[in-house]
């Protein structure tokens, strides 16, 4: 069962939170329903949110589907495949990201062309 409905334009998705970075994955469930204008670089949309949380067990490499806080930025990044720091096409964060949640199909952000409004709340 998914944790968290996740709307990226026109795009409806779900989620399910990890089973890690628990004080990163509290902080952003109490501040749900969060939303913004996403920004894309690579195959990765982010966008800015008012969490102020410090990196847990941060990387950079994560999985296809990762939703991962970026302490650096107070952002949530959404990914799905390679971005600009990728090696070997596996999606890459800038820096060090909070893996929180997957997502359970990410089919539907490869007709993201741009940026594109982004809202996530509880399923």
């Amino acid at each position: 069962m998914s944790d968290l409905r996740v709307q990226v334009g026109e795009a409806a998705l779900t989620a399910t939170w990890t089973d890690a970075n628990h004080a990163t994955r509290d902080a952003l469930a109490d501040a749900l329903p969060l939303s913004g204008d996403g920004a894309r670089w690579g195959d990765e949309l982010y966008f800015s949110v008012a969490v102020d949380v410090p990196p847990e067990d941060a990387r950079t490499e994560v999985p296809v589907g990762a939703v991962a806080y970026w302490p650096q930025g107070n952002a949530l990044c959404l990914f799905w495949g390679p971005t600009p720091a990728s090696r070997n096409g596996e999606p890459r964060a800038a820096s060090t990201v909070n893996v929180v949640a997957e997502i359970d199909d990410v089919r539907p952000l490869s007709n993201i062309s741009g940026g594109a409004s982004v809202r996530i709340e509880r399923a």
